[in-house]
């Protein structure tokens, strides 16, 4: 029976980021276009501004030099500046007034509307670092399949100039969807599998992971594009023995022997904060390389008795 998914409200995305030069999203030196709008909403997600679909106002208090501008222009009452959190939320329309009218930048607005040819024009930019690496360009979120549209037609034109195509993905889409309009012209997945259990994953992602569970073994069927799956490590919730040797023999069943283990970045706590959101109960401090070192010996210690997967 298939799915029906309804998600974002919006056809075209948002962009919260395009990050150029990358390293560590694909092979080569990539663009990383960062689409805004996702399904789930992971407790520890480090790109929290990139889970709602609409535009947001992000306040850092840090920043702030007290002038009042954004009091004298706001429409709707929304700003308070004896407030730590300076935008009252429920006023708040996102007209984003406020953060045009802010000299030191300490409020702004999250996340910028493009065309798919102005989109094309700024990642094209840096075509000869593609050609000379090996690289391409990297799309990632949030989650791009909510836009499968548009999408679709930026990797197409891409595609057509011969740059190399990768999907970062939570695996929460309908695959007919996506095997029409989106497989065909990517050259590599990277796949994010966060919890194997299921009451663990709607705890701490707010779904059920049943369809990212199918979505990966659909993917593996089809074997049209190389596919690496990454699993963040994050202290007490995914980074335990237990979930990683739920996965490890997940993964060894569907024939897949290597994943990239994606250490904890807490960076998201704080931006969660600048938009407005309750601080999310995580650890506030980056894995130390003996936390990591220990998980990956925990893992292949487990894999002891069949082939062990290959962890990067």
């Amino acid at each position: 029976m298939r799915r029906v998914l309804r998600v974002a409200m919006r056809t075209t995305p948002l962009v919260t980021a395009i990050r150029r030069h990358s390293l560590e999203d694909g092979p080569g030196i990539r663009s990383v276009v960062f689409f805004k709008g996702c399904p789930l909403r992971c407790v520890f997600c480090h790109n929290p501004e990139t889970q709602e679909v609409g535009p947001e106002v992000a306040f850092t208090g840090e920043s702030c030099i007290g002038c009042g501008q954004c009091l004298a222009v706001c429409p709707n009452g929304a700003i308070d500046l004896l407030s730590e959190a300076r935008i009252r939320r429920d006023r708040c329309r996102t007209c984003a007034s406020c953060a045009q009218a802010c000299p030191s930048g300490a409020l702004k607005l999250i996340g910028t509307s493009y065309s798919t040819g102005d989109l094309l024009e700024i990642l094209l930019r840096d075509a000869p670092y593609y050609r000379h690496s090996g690289g391409g360009v990297t799309f990632s979120g949030g989650e791009p399949t909510l836009f499968s549209g548009f999408l679709s037609s930026l990797l197409q034109d891409l595609k057509v100039r011969g740059v190399h195509t990768c999907l970062q993905t939570c695996g929460y889409f309908d695959f007919g969807i996506f095997e029409q309009q989106i497989l065909p012209y990517l050259d590599l997945v990277q796949f994010d599998l966060k919890l194997f259990d299921g009451d663990m994953h709607r705890k701490y992602t707010g779904k059920d992971n049943s369809l990212i569970l199918e979505n990966l073994a659909r993917l593996r069927d089809a074997r049209t594009v190389p596919l690496v799956v990454r699993v963040p490590l994050v202290p007490a919730v995914t980074g335990t023995p237990e979930n990683l040797s739920a996965i490890r023999a997940f993964l060894l069943k569907l024939g897949i022997r290597q994943l990239i283990l994606l250490p904890y970045n807490p960076l998201g706590i704080r931006n969660a904060v600048k938009l407005g959101r309750q601080r999310p109960g995580m650890p506030e401090n980056f894995m130390t390389a003996s936390e990591e070192y220990r998980l990956m010996v925990s893992l292949n210690a487990a894999a002891q008795s069949t082939s062990p997967l290959r962890p990067e």
